[in-house]
């Protein structure tokens, strides 16, 4: 059952020194937001051994490798623009290490939300559960963004974000010594709060390219391939792998 990466958008000001992160410029009214565990994944058994090669998630779309230790996980993939109305939504992208079926998640990414109206772009890194950061570097739409989250498999993690359109790498080298290293997965989410996923923003599509787990192609694998729907309403739906390691995710409902 994949678990997600904790994000808190509507923070104090008081919060963000003990944090020492940039928050985003959301309203103050915006809920306590949080990438939570994902509690209602369905899986669809395929095959003559009933493997699990298709699920369904109240808040993840994208693909998730299980059944090996992993060491790496990288993605490319562009930012994708928002349509934002009166509402607020919320999107994140990211890959990382953990979190199916995992309580830890190691994951790097970026993020586009709806604020009265008007979209919010920034990037991001988490040790969940530990609080994120928030980068300040200047996120548009249509970025290039390419990553790696890497671990020497006892407790040492490197995390790295460049975003090669406007020019800025982020690096991060981070400690965590109980991760259980089950997973790899390449996501698009829809975040949380207390009560459960908030409205998913429109971001129509966004690609994801040169996926790869412990240096492979992530279709290797054979990973899960992920949904995100609320009851009979899909929210997001995720392409088929070209190439072991290329795939599209796209907005369907918020």
């Amino acid at each position: 059952m994949p678990a997600a990466r904790r994000r808190t958008l509507a923070v104090s000001a008081a919060l963000l020194a003990v944090l020492g992160t940039a928050g985003p410029a959301l309203a103050a009214s915006a809920p306590a937001i949080v990438q939570a565990p994902n509690a209602s994944t369905t899986p669809h058994l395929v095959g003559p051994h009933s493997h699990v090669l298709n699920s369904t998630s109240s808040n993840w779309a994208g693909y998730s490798a299980t059944g090996a230790k992993f060491t790496s996980v990288t993605a490319s993939w562009v930012q994708p623009a928002a349509s934002c109305t009166g509402s607020d939504t919320y999107s994140s992208f990211w890959i990382g290490l953990d979190g199916d079926g995992s309580n830890s998640v190691e994951q790097t990414g970026s993020e586009v939300d709806c604020s009265g109206g008007s979209p919010q772009y920034y990037a991001w890194y988490e040790m969940y559960p530990a609080y994120p950061v928030n980068f300040s570097n200047t996120v548009r739409p249509g970025d290039h963004f390419t990553s790696s989250v890497t671990t020497n498999g006892s407790g040492s993690f490197t995390l790295k974000l460049s975003d090669t359109t406007q020019g800025w790498t982020k690096t991060e080298n981070k400690t965590l010594r109980n991760a259980a290293l089950a997973s790899a997965e390449i996501i698009a989410e829809a975040p949380s709060d207390s009560s459960g996923a908030l409205p998913l923003t429109d971001f129509h599509t966004v690609s994801f390219t040169g996926a790869t787990a412990n240096g492979q192609p992530i279709g290797t694998f054979s990973p899960d391939a992920i949904t995100m729907a609320s009851g009979s309403t899909t929210k997001a739906s995720t392409s088929s792998l070209s190439g072991g390691g290329s795939f599209s995710v796209t907005w369907k409902h918020s």
